[in-house]
């Protein structure tokens, strides 16, 4: 008889329970690891909340920090018990998009039909991290070693919040001395800030109203916190560049008004960066997109994966360029992770990160 696993299954649009199910067989090219911790994403939202579609009895989560526990035949260079990461995003590393270099966008386009989100597979296509074991695909391209210095909390970041964010920074391909703005201090804006900072940004301005985030934000380089329930964003952002605009505005929600506002901030030739997933059509007002006159770059992004992604994120925590402890407000076991969905999807409590442990 298999043995079975805890794990946090999507019954339903708005039902997320534990549950119980086998341990994955491992493959060839794979490994099996053993979850120590785990956290809760605000894509995972949209999954409970039906809003983005997911095989029912899937597992969910894409965050995974844990040990080695069984490496498939043909895998080489690791060793069970070795702590590792894998990237939300699991590339396969021989597909076209990989081969284009393009790795987050490993499985779109298929011959099956477009699968939105590209590479992301954990908690989308197959079974996820909020789990007692995960199975990761191509362990050799997507596992990542832990330094023995890092705990897991430090890196638990690293293999989506933090990678989005610094990607949204990446491909607004900010410079030094440029002006940025932040649309929402959530977990992933918090990293976008951050990765403006160490982009070289000499002024960030943050858009948040709440009040623990937008404290986080000056920890995390924001020169300026707007409070969008007091002054109008667009007003106040335009103020604060005497008129000019941002360089950069990167969108970290997901809706309409932000990144109508990010496109309304933008000086002549700047650039909106957008991380937010949408749930429904976006429209781009006319006066804004200055009627496709001027010359705006409009860039989306999903974050890169594979190991030597995580190896960067996990220098820059090695190296005290950045702290991301303070974004976990929340633990949990992963026995109480119905209480944990609970307190996230309503962000009760000052919520920014759980950490999930079984």
């Amino acid at each position: 008889m298999a043995q079975k696993m805890k794990a946090a299954i999507f019954v339903e649009p708005n039902r997320i329970v534990l549950d119980e199910k086998p341990v994955p067989d491992v493959g060839p090219l794979d490994a099996l690891i053993r979850i120590t911790t785990t956290t809760i994403c605000g894509t995972d939202i949209h999954i409970l909340k039906g809003e983005y579609p997911v095989a029912r009895g899937l597992t969910i989560g894409h965050e995974p920090v844990g040990i080695i526990e069984k490496l498939g035949s043909a895998v080489q260079g690791y060793r069970e018990g070795q702590r590792v990461i894998a990237g939300a995003i699991t590339p396969s590393g021989h597909s076209a998009a990989c081969l284009c270099g393009c790795y987050s966008q490993d499985g779109a386009g298929t011959k099956h039909g477009f699968k939105p989100m590209g590479g992301w597979r954990f908690g989308n296509t197959i079974d996820g991290a909020q789990a007692e074991y995960l199975l990761v695909p191509d362990a050799m391209t997507n596992l990542a070693p832990i330094p023995d210095a890092l705990t897991d909390e430090q890196v638990l970041m690293c293999p989506d919040i933090m990678s989005t964010g610094f990607s949204g920074a990446e491909s607004g391909r900010i410079k030094i001395g440029d002006v940025v703005a932040v649309f929402a201090q959530g977990p992933i804006g918090l990293c976008a800030t951050a990765g403006a900072r160490l982009l070289g940004a000499t002024t960030i301005i943050g858009v948040d109203a709440v009040p623990a985030r937008m404290e986080i934000a000056r920890r995390m380089g924001a020169d300026h916190i707007v409070d969008f329930t007091k002054v109008d964003p667009v007003e106040e952002i335009m103020r604060l560049t005497g008129g000019r605009g941002v360089d950069v505005a990167i969108e970290a929600l997901g809706r309409q008004e932000t990144f109508e506002a990010a496109l309304r901030v933008l000086r002549p030739g700047g650039t909106l960066s957008s991380l937010g997933v949408y749930s429904g059509d976006l429209k781009i007002p006319l006066g804004a997109f200055h009627a496709g006159l001027g010359d705006n770059t409009i860039v989306t992004t999903l974050c890169p994966g594979g190991k030597e992604r995580m190896r960067r994120l996990m220098e820059v925590i090695a190296a005290a360029r950045l702290d991301t402890r303070p974004l976990v407000t929340h633990r949990f076991k992963l026995d109480r992770i119905e209480e944990a969905y609970d307190l996230f999807a309503n962000q009760r409590e000052g919520v920014l990160k759980v950490a999930i442990t079984p």
